[in-house]
């Protein structure tokens, strides 16, 4: 069925849950359609190994489809969250909100005392978003990467 069909037909009811190693694709097509950025990690195998490890993999589902979903990881120091995106037919609903607190209980319950944020720069909308849950913009931060 396709998304778009569906989002109109359904109330405003969704779940928040861990995503499954069998729904990678599923997860990965999320990405797509949300227009996240590609990564060198966006593979079946790598996201199977994600779900699989101690990271919380959140999912919003409605009528039995993934239509959000948030990567909450603890480094044992500080919790990170991470590739929040809700698909374009479900946006305002309040799923997004739903899936960082969810992230936000996952990383209370290993104890963590601060929790970050990756938002891509490039995306206004993601970086209200996240001003709007009540995160704060760290001054004086840049990220360094490399891809080994």
């Amino acid at each position: 069925m396709d998304l778009a069909d569906n989002a109109n037909d359904h109330s405003d009811s969704f779940l928040i849950r861990e995503c499954r190693p069998e729904e990678a694709k599923a997860l990965l097509a999320l990405w797509h359609a949300a227009g996240t950025s590609p990564s060198v990690t966006d593979t079946i195998t790598d996201i199977r190994h994600l779900i699989e490890s101690s990271a919380s993999v959140l999912v919003a589902e409605v009528d039995q489809h993934i239509v959000g979903s948030l990567i909450a990881t603890f480094d044992g120091w500080r919790g990170n969250m991470y590739r929040i995106a809700v698909h374009p037919d479900y946006r305002r609903r309040g799923i997004g909100r739903a899936l960082v607190k969810e992230g936000e209980k996952c990383l209370a319950k290993l104890g963590v005392k601060r929790i970050t944020a990756l938002v891509e720069e490039k995306y206004p909308w993601a970086i209200a978003f996240w001003s709007d849950v009540g995160y704060e913009i760290e001054p004086g931060i840049v990220r360094f990467f490399r891809n080994p």
